[in-house]
């Protein structure tokens, strides 16, 4: 089970609307988990 926000940040940074920087934002608003961090952008957190 993803977080709330998952779908709509994997579907921004996939359609280049939202950079690296961003999706690392999202974790600290809590939107995401840095676990989902690394899934979307295949990046460590």
């Amino acid at each position: 089970m993803h977080s709330e926000h998952f779908e709509q940040v994997k579907r921004y940074y996939t359609m280049k609307m939202w950079n690296e920087t961003r999706v690392r934002n999202a974790v600290k608003m809590g939107w995401i988990t840095e676990s989902e961090f690394e899934e979307i952008t295949g990046k460590s957190y």
